[in-house]
């Protein structure tokens, strides 16, 4: 059977985003139930926005890709402050809340290269 894929689908920025969005949803399983329209939909929002965004912006010129991966470093930060509510809220330990950032900072560092990259284009 033929495969059918998107160029952007090989960007390692990609697929490391699609594993923080299984991961938040893992996360805000745990959340209170109370949260379900709160802050498990907020975050978990914000983390299928990171990957929306580098998909939706590497089809377009890279003036617009910079643009959209813009949008995927506030959809990280969002994600950053979820974690920390999460965490003094005690939704979460201190070790998923530190898990959690060190997978985003991660994010942050591979799309602030990627920015880098396509400046040096224009």
């Amino acid at each position: 059977m033929k495969e059918a894929r998107f160029s952007f689908e090989d960007l390692k920025l990609y697929q490391k985003a699609l594993d923080f969005v299984e991961k938040t949803y893992a996360l805000t399983d745990s959340f209170p139930k109370s949260e379900l329209y709160g802050l498990t939909n907020q975050y978990r929002k914000a983390s299928v926005s990171i990957a929306l965004n580098i998909a939706e912006g590497s089809g377009d010129t890279d003036q617009q890709f910079n643009r959209f991966l813009n949008i995927s470093n506030g959809s990280i930060r969002e994600c950053v402050v979820c974690s920390t509510i999460a965490k003094r809220l005690h939704f979460i330990t201190e070790q998923e809340d530190l898990d959690t950032r060190l997978k985003l900072q991660e994010l942050s560092k591979m799309l602030t290269g990627l920015k880098k990259y396509l400046n040096k284009k224009v």
